[in-house]
């Protein structure tokens, strides 16, 4: 079958979505369910997790069994929180170590409302984005996502715009780089040192460090990650 069956529309999406296109993709099927007879689309992986398969055919080609649950679920939280979009590509850009566009993001256009929240009363506070955690489940921060994905140049840039780390205990080079790309350190006076946040399972970046060990040993073993 090529059609939807909530909406009629074909099931081959263009990579540019119209709007009510991609409502129908996370809306009608409830992420899960088929609308239309309500049988449960989703698999077990072999480690146990819930998974909807299809085929996926994009720039990159044909993939084959390919588990879209996980964008349909970040996709539609981000639809109730839009604010936090720029922190979910925060966290995307941490793993993939593109120092340029986390400094592009965090020095974006102050009046920009896409990083705003509001508090219990209401009223909107700005999100700060070096500080995010993974609200999706893992409550990884930005440092956290770095380490597992073994990004030596990210976690120096956060320890240094969102740590008390001191300065000598930076690499001159690494000084210097953060000067030429133009990032600014400012004051942590009453801001949360990043090192001391804690992940779903409460590992500080440095814990998480020590489990992985290999490139980080010699991290784990000075002061760098220990707030």
């Amino acid at each position: 079958m090529n059609q939807c069956t909530a909406c009629g529309k074909s099931l081959t999406l263009e990579i540019e979505l119209e709007e009510e296109d991609e409502q129908c993709l996370l809306d009608a099927y409830e992420m899960t369910q088929c609308p239309t007879c309500a049988r449960n689309v989703s698999s077990r992986s072999s480690s146990g997790e819930e998974q909807v398969l299809c085929n996926l055919e994009n720039e990159g080609g044909l993939q084959e069994a390919y588990d879209i649950l996980p964008i349909l679920k970040e996709e539609s939280y981000l639809k109730a929180f839009p604010e936090e979009r720029k922190c979910r590509a925060f966290l995307e850009f941490c793993a993939e170590g593109d120092v340029g566009a986390i400094l592009d993001l965090i020095n974006g256009d102050e009046h920009d409302d896409a990083g705003m929240s509001t508090d219990e009363e209401g009223a909107a506070k700005p999100i700060d984005i070096l500080r995010y955690q993974d609200s999706l489940g893992s409550l990884s921060t930005g440092l956290h996502v770095a380490i597992s994905n073994g990004r030596e140049e990210i976690v120096w840039l956060l320890l240094f715009l969102a740590s008390s780390l001191e300065l000598q205990c930076f690499p001159p080079d690494v000084i210097q780089a953060a000067e030429t790309l133009g990032a600014s350190r400012q004051g942590q006076t009453g801001k949360v040192d990043i090192r001391v946040l804690e992940d779903s399972e409460h590992r500080t970046a440095e814990t998480l460090a020590q489990q992985l060990g290999g490139l980080w040993e010699s991290w784990v073993q000075s002061p760098r990650l220990r707030p």
